[in-house]
């Protein structure tokens, strides 16, 4: 096998021209595979960590039924046992309680209907960036006043200014409508447009009283130090609280949109990739048959004397190793400076195509 080693590689470079010429194709197939690969999955790492620190949180505790079918109804209490639970796993950077709510916004002569978040903006802020978005005036310091933060394009549409007074009413948890005057103390602007457009976020305390929730919750949002604890977290949380009247529900399947697009763009790139190599797997097979159609005179005098014809493949496929490694090598060392650099510089799109793909609920951003 040594001896079929060296000839092998003696035999590469017998004709460089080729030799470099196939080298090259397997490069070229390398570097690019990677370097799209890198920017892919990067980009979807930083859009799904973006968009679960934005509001979301890596896993929701909810009623079994809520995702399906939300309502008021089917929402569950926070006991202290379950708050020390989750407190105590070191995985998890913090949680928070959320009452979600749907209600009609009134200002003046316009009135839209909206989406009300009851939230604890000191828990809030270990869990999410949502309390860092404000556009102008301020955000919520308390769980019980009747102060809210509405969303920019909100704000806008209903004609109003930081400190006008409004009114929303709403459903409650026993079939009343309930109304109430809010002061509106600050906007928002995340990037995501049904946030823009429709979300009121008020303290956790004000929206159960106006709804008629008391100490019910809808659901929990939690955050985790890292995604790919997600899975373990999740089966733990299910194990420990199986007959407490909720479930912790991964991102993926709170998020299904999110999780859908990237699994589309993922399909389709790895496509793409299939065909490239499919290519470039051809025109490597070509050169070699190429190869051994040239060298039919040397291969007749090797099996002449002795060599036995299953020595003579084994020599061709070791060959065929060589420009494989070295291709893959060289294309390696290309593709990580490249993902090195696009980690450290991601690429940032502006203007009309940046407003699109915001549009969409996405970073305007690649990474690697």
């Amino acid at each position: 096998m040594k001896l079929l080693a060296t000839l092998a590689w003696r035999n590469l470079w017998r004709n460089r021209r080729r030799t470099l010429i196939t080298v090259a194709a397997v490069v070229f197939a390398t570097f690019l595979s990677l370097a799209m690969r890198g920017l892919q999955l990067g980009t979807y790492n930083e859009n799904i960590s973006w968009a679960l620190n934005l509001f979301s949180g890596y896993i929701q505790l909810q009623h079994p039924e809520y995702q399906e079918n939300p309502s008021l109804h089917k929402s569950f209490r926070l006991t202290e046992s379950l708050r020390e639970d989750l407190a105590k796993d070191e995985r998890i950077r913090g949680f928070a309680p959320r009452v979600y709510a749907e209600g009609l916004i009134s200002y003046g002569d316009n009135s839209l209907g909206t989406a009300l978040f009851g939230i604890d903006p000191k828990a809030e802020r270990e869990v999410t960036r949502m309390v860092d978005k404000v556009k102008d005036g301020k955000m919520l310091t308390t769980v019980h006043s009747n102060d809210i933060v509405v969303g920019h394009k909100l704000l806008a549409n209903l004609k109003a200014d930081i400190g006008d007074t409004i009114v929303i009413l709403s459903q409650g948890y026993d079939g009343a409508l309930g109304n109430m005057k809010y002061r509106i103390v600050g906007s928002v602007k995340t990037g995501m447009q049904e946030f823009d457009r429709a979300a009121v976020f008020m303290g956790i305390d004000a929206l159960q009283e106006l709804v008629a929730m008391r100490d019910r919750i809808s659901v929990v949002a939690i955050a985790l130090h890292d995604l790919q604890d997600v899975e373990d977290v999740t089966e733990q949380i299910n194990d420990r609280v199986h007959i407490s009247g909720f479930r912790a529900l991964p991102w993926e399947e709170v998020m299904t949109d999110m999780k859908q697009q990237i699994q589309m763009d993922n399909y389709s790139g790895m496509l793409l990739l299939g065909i490239l190599i499919v290519v470039v797997g051809f025109g490597i097979l070509n050169t070699v048959l190429m190869s051994v159609t040239e060298r039919f005179r040397e291969f007749g005098i090797l099996l002449s004397i002795g060599m036995p014809q299953r020595q003579l493949v084994t020599l061709v496929l070791i060959e065929t190793l060589y420009i494989m490694i070295i291709g893959l090598a060289i294309g390696n060392l290309m593709a990580f400076g490249v993902n090195w650099y696009f980690e450290a510089n991601p690429i940032v799109f502006g203007g009309e195509y940046a407003a699109m793909i915001e549009e969409y609920g996405w970073l305007p951003q690649m990474h690697s």
